[in-house]
């Protein structure tokens, strides 16, 4: 079986692509494959997801998570999405009957950059690209400056279907816990198209999978829930529902996992990652920054949620 899409190429032109679904995005792998992998990442030593183990091999294996990897998890367990943050959250990512906030910012970043489907970058401390633009659309005042926008701690928000490229964390020590929906996550040997993978796993809430320099610290992130009747992928940015999930990172650099310890520069900093294009294919960087800041989504969604 094989599928016809148009997709944009990196000069903005349209492209006809006849592809078979083992070959599409985001993982690039045959269904087999892709069971494969959830089967060998259920047999990785140390464990790649944290959860509740139900066996005493789960529990070995996340025995050998690392202590500073596990103090991380531990201290995020607790931390929830509210009843109505989840629908109001939802609200702003809807088309219809009038276009949301966050439907509005994924636009913007597909104008920035057309490569991959968008996601949300949400600093839960710092500032964010758009706080300007949400401030003025919802008529919220200013309440004061939050610093920079290199937070360690960052909510992402995932649409549908979106996914980001394979990419690095500039050698950091972190988790990616899941808050409420569904994202599988891809690990890979190295920071290269056709990497190796070395595991796929599904996230759903309470679950917590993790990244340090030397370990799983290649990955791809994408959101499996239902984005409409259209696949999205390059050719098609942006998906037709409001269905999402929401995922909280950490990510620390080396000194601030083992304090007073010097950590050589080039071990790399959370204030640049590196991901492969996923058109080009070529490794590119990224200088980190969030698309809003958590005070003033907070503002909107509760704003919204109160009409």
């Amino acid at each position: 079986m094989t599928v016809t899409s148009t997709r944009r190429t990196s000069s903005g032109k349209a492209a006809e692509r006849t592809a078979s679904p083992e070959s599409l995005p985001p993982f690039y792998a045959s269904k087999e494959k892709q069971r494969e992998l959830r089967i060998q990442s259920a047999h990785l030593s140390p464990a790649l997801i944290i959860s509740q183990p139900t066996s005493f091999d789960e529990y070995v294996r996340q025995l050998m998570v690392p202590a500073s990897v596990m103090d991380l998890a531990n201290k995020a367990s607790d931390i929830r999405f509210s009843a109505w943050e989840i629908e109001a959250i939802r609200m702003e990512l809807e088309l219809k009957p009038r276009k949301g906030l966050l439907r509005k910012i994924l636009e913007e970043k597909i104008n920035d950059d057309d490569s991959h489907p968008p996601y949300i970058r949400v600093a839960c401390t710092g500032k964010g690209k758009y706080d300007s633009m949400a401030r003025k659309h919802y008529g919220l005042l200013p309440d004061g400056d939050h610093a920079d926008a290199g937070s360690p701690a960052v909510l992402e928000i995932w649409p549908a279907q979106h996914y980001s490229p394979m990419h690095s964390h500039g050698g950091t020590t972190g988790i990616i816990y899941c808050l409420t929906g569904q994202i599988d996550v891809m690990a890979y040997e190295e920071l290269r198209w056709g990497a190796t993978e070395l595991g796929l796993l599904t996230l759903t809430p309470g679950q917590c999978a993790w990244l340090a320099a030397d370990k799983f610290g290649v990955h791809k992130v994408y959101c499996p829930m239902d984005g409409g009747s259209k696949p999205v992928g390059p050719w098609n940015l942006l998906n037709e529902t409001s269905d999402y999930a929401a995922t909280f990172h950490v990510y620390l650099n080396e000194e601030e996992t083992v304090p007073d310890t010097y950590v050589p520069a080039e071990l790399g900093t959370r204030d640049v990652f590196e991901y492969v294009h996923e058109i080009e294919h070529d490794r590119r960087k990224f200088a980190t920054y969030s698309d809003l800041s958590w005070h003033v989504l907070r503002r909107v969604l509760a704003k919204n949620s109160s009409t």
